[in-house]
């Protein structure tokens, strides 16, 4: 059996135990166990309930639920006409997104792995980002590209890869990363309610991760109307995308992190605690838009700084963090800002991949480089 038909089915086994805990769960009232897959698969369901005008499509998300089951039951839920299935076109995908955006609709699209996306990047960049501005806002087109991306699953080429920086870098885009289970349901909910485009970035590795949350408190925060009685408004109201999270407080240093590397920046932090060296870590969430006051403040507090990130460091995010935070803290700073990134390489095959990926002692190593002898 393959890799990533190994990982079909453990996370079909993962999903189906979720619903039957969160269902009994949520049914007393009580915080529930939910894997990162079953809180995406939650989100959608609940916008699809909220909202007739949100339908679900992409390759393989209809019956069978998707390669990771992130649509698990949706078309049994709300039938064909909401959640169905497409050719293998990512183009064609993407050109009727924009064309029912354009007409009054809310679609949701899977892309089916992170490197299957690039054949609609020309939909995406010259239409989807563009549209609003080309007519002066008169057209917005209020769309959710779903990209499982990033590494840490072992999958081959055109199966793994962090896109991260094509999106980031095109205006009238808005590019978000959950890193935990709670994010993923919150920011999901967050985009669909958003008025334009949003690349939703859902790290691969982070789909069988679990956590206990509160889904009746996280509905509650979406569950209020419009003064008029509408169900949404021209923003979500949460608030998550468009700001970054302190993940563990530290006074030290402070690690930038985003999607699938933030939970090796908290194994770092852990390890460097039991070396006496207290790191800060924040979780980006957002990176278009970015949140430049919760990053800054982080660093001028503890006066060094290193950003992770699995994509290859030349022209990316992190060289664009790495630039904001020392034009803006540039008299706070007491070492470089440094990054931990995967390599200027084309993805390596699974037996390489663990070289390629940011790892705990990749970080401490960057850490120990910080000037601590300035002190």
């Amino acid at each position: 059996m393959s890799t990533v038909s190994t990982a079909e089915a453990e996370i079909t086994d993962v999903t189906a135990s979720d619903t039957a805990a969160a269902t009994a769960a949520a049914a007393a009232g009580m915080p529930q166990s939910l894997t990162f897959a079953k809180a995406l698969n939650t989100a959608l369901a609940d916008e699809m309930a909220a909202d007739p005008a949100v339908l679900m499509f992409g390759e393989d998300v209809g019956p069978l639920g998707g390669v990771f089951r992130i649509t698990d039951g949706l078309t049994a839920r709300f039938g064909e006409e909401r959640c169905f299935d497409t050719p293998l076109a990512e183009s064609g995908i993407m050109g009727m997104a924009v064309g029912m955006a354009m007409n009054g609709m809310r679609p949701v699209v899977e892309m089916q792995f992170d490197a299957f996306a690039y054949p609609a990047f020309e939909q995406v960049v010259s239409h989807a980002a563009k549209m609003a501005n080309r007519t002066r806002g008169k057209v917005r087109l209020p769309l959710v590209i779903r990209i499982p991306y990033a590494g840490g699953i072992g999958g081959v080429e055109h199966h793994c890869d962090s896109s991260e920086s094509y999106y980031a870098h095109t205006p009238g885009l808005t590019v978000v990363a959950p890193a935990t289970v709670a994010d993923a349901y919150t920011l999901l909910r967050e985009a669909i309610r958003l008025n334009d485009p949003v690349v939703f970035l859902e790290p691969k590795k982070l789909y069988w991760t679990k956590e206990d949350v509160d889904l009746a408190a996280l509905r509650s925060r979406f569950d209020a109307v419009d003064s008029d009685g509408a169900p949404r408004g021209g923003s979500p109201r949460p608030g998550a995308i468009g700001t970054a999270a302190v993940a563990r407080p530290g006074t030290d240093a402070t690690l930038i992190a985003y999607g699938p590397s933030v939970s090796t920046a908290l194994a770092a932090a852990d390890a460097a605690a039991a070396e006496g060296r207290s790191l800060e870590v924040v979780d980006l969430r957002s990176i278009v838009p970015f949140d430049d006051e919760t990053v800054t403040a982080s660093v001028r507090r503890t006066g060094r700084a290193v950003v992770i990130s699995e994509a290859p460091g030349f022209a990316s995010v992190a060289s664009e963090i790495v630039a904001r935070v020392q034009e803006r803290c540039f008299h706070s700073l007491a070492a470089p800002v440094l990054r931990v990134t995967g390599f200027d390489i084309p993805y390596p095959s699974p037996k390489l991949e663990h070289w390629f990926l940011p790892s705990v002692d990749r970080i401490l190593d960057a850490v120990d480089e910080l000037q601590w002898e300035d002190q």
